[in-house]
């Protein structure tokens, strides 16, 4: 007896639907769910493991654009101040522009690395305008001619071209690009330290933070991420909406 009161209740409630403004469902809530709700729900399923060395080699090509751009800051000063005259500079020129040429034959490289023309966006196009606009201010208080054309032939070619010299060789060997970035790091570190004692701190303190600090706390909040996947149906309205 008591199982067939059972089986008419069962029948006679209706089935709870999916769909927009549950209360018009007779016997259910506005917030009712059944149990197949969350049963696909799936926690953090794009989190990638990082690991800590991986990290910090790739920020190595941070170290190598800072290391660019503190060079270039250091031959114009050490140009301004006549330390370097005109002669060494184009040879060092002459031999960067050798060097760069031929890394990019033996690695087998395209003149352009991906993305550098199909994506080009603004910020790129106004820091490339800002390096060339301070090598012309540069150049504009130097005397000789022959001078001027070492300054900006040097001043083009690291911001240009060396990062495609760059790409090169971190695309061809890692190891190579490991070496390049810690032979950068040094000669610029003491070129810094001859010119001043308290920008060598900073800039080391920098780049410890840029490759170590950095990647450290990338690794750590790796752990604080939270993502939800699941695959929930956008809900229905019970009733035509023109009515």
């Amino acid at each position: 007896m008591d199982t067939s009161i059972i089986e008419r209740t069962s029948q006679a409630q209706p089935k709870w639907r999916k769909v927009a403004y549950g209360w018009m469902q007779p016997g259910f809530d506005d917030n009712h769910t059944d149990d197949s709700f969350l049963k696909d729900m799936v926690m953090n399923a794009n989190v990638v493991k990082r690991n800590m060395l991986k990290v910090m080699q790739d920020s190595m090509s941070i170290s190598q654009y800072l290391c660019i751009v503190a060079l270039v800051g250091l031959v114009w000063t050490y140009t301004l101040r006549s330390t370097l005259d005109e002669m060494p500079l184009l040879f060092l020129d002459v031999g960067l522009l050798g060097f760069g040429f031929t890394v990019v034959l033996l690695t087998g490289s395209t003149i352009k690395p991906p993305g550098l023309l199909q994506n080009t966006t603004l910020i790129s196009c106004i820091s490339l305008n800002v390096s060339v606009v301070a090598s012309v201010f540069i150049a504009s208080r130097l005397l000789s001619r022959l001078h001027v054309l070492a300054i900006m032939l040097f001043s083009l070619q690291e911001f240009l071209f060396a990062p495609l010299v760059t790409y090169c060789i971190n695309k061809y060997s890692i190891w190579l690009h490991l070496w390049l970035s810690f032979f950068l790091m040094t000669v610029t570190l003491g070129l810094v330290y001859t010119l001043h004692r308290l920008l060598f701190v900073m800039l080391l303190g920098f780049w410890v933070f840029v490759n170590v600090v950095c990647p450290y706390w990338l690794i750590r909040i790796q752990a604080y991420k939270f993502e939800i996947n699941v695959p929930w149906d956008e809900a229905k309205l019970c009733f035509d909406i023109t009515d």
